[in-house]
């Protein structure tokens, strides 16, 4: 029998799911001591773990985009929404965690969004995707490396392994990813007609930020096939139609078809 897993969200604080649970498991990261309560839209990012909504950009300005510094309201049935300068973001949660999105805005606004999921793993954790997906790397500095998966010039990025000092993020052109700690397993399936999908993956062993380093890995579904906006290219980015409106369904499971 299939385990249910159960979200907890905070929309008083920039719609953060705060919790991730099948059965006795915790799968969400948190970081303690983060002070999330008192930002407001312009303060730089703070880190309190989670997955967070990023949108209309990841990195670059505003970082992590706009919608995790601003209150959202919620309609006590599990539609929770923000409005942000240029677009309004609308998630319900259905049975599950299958969460129905509506991005609304200009048509022809260029965007890109993330579910940031930042994971409680171990490191014998491992990560599934298509074998041979394209796969762009981003390490500590210098350009990005263009790879296949799972691996992008020298990284091999599907197993986490020990701390060892390094940060790197890529972006996987694949819709699903299921990721694998010890009998435990988490798949992630994302769908969004006429819109760029990917994965991106954070992993982070100890490499961030230069004060301080910490350990955390992020499985982020995203539209879009970078993580700066301000680089995307002619198909990276999501775009709004003539509508007005991009919908697109995130969905979460606890077991997935993977060997």
């Amino acid at each position: 029998m299939t385990v249910p897993l159960t979200v907890v969200t905070d929309p008083a604080h920039g719609g953060r799911w705060t919790s991730l649970r099948a059965g006795g498991r915790e799968w969400l990261w948190r970081r303690e001591g983060a002070a999330r309560e008192d930002v407001s839209p312009g303060d730089a990012f703070v880190d309190a773990g989670g997955l967070e909504e990023c949108v209309p950009t990841v990195r670059g300005t505003p970082d992590h985009g706009d919608a995790w510094s601003r209150p959202w309201t919620s309609d006590g049935k599990g539609t929770e929404s923000v409005d942000c300068e240029r677009f309004r973001l609308t998630r319900t949660m259905r049975a599950g965690a299958e969460v129905d999105y509506v991005l609304t805005a200009d048509s022809g606004f260029r965007f890109v969004w993330a579910a940031h999921a930042l994971l409680d793993l171990s490191r014998r954790a491992t990560v599934h995707m298509a074998e041979g997906a394209r796969t762009r790397l981003y390490p500590d500095a210098g350009p990005c490396v263009t790879g296949s998966w799972p691996v992008a010039g020298d990284v091999r990025l599907d197993r986490l392994g020990p701390d060892d000092g390094t940060a790197v993020g890529a972006v996987v052109d694949a819709s699903r990813c299921c990721v694998h700690d010890d009998a435990d397993r988490l798949a992630f399936a994302l769908e969004a007609d006429g819109q760029p999908v990917s994965i991106a993956l954070w992993r982070n062993l100890g490499g961030f930020p230069a004060e301080h380093p910490y350990r955390s890995t992020g499985v982020e579904p995203m539209i879009g096939r970078v993580f700066d906006l301000a680089e995307a290219g002619p198909g990276d980015a999501g775009r709004v139609p003539a509508s007005g409106e991009v919908r697109w369904r995130l969905t979460l499971t606890p077991d997935c078809d993977c060997p």
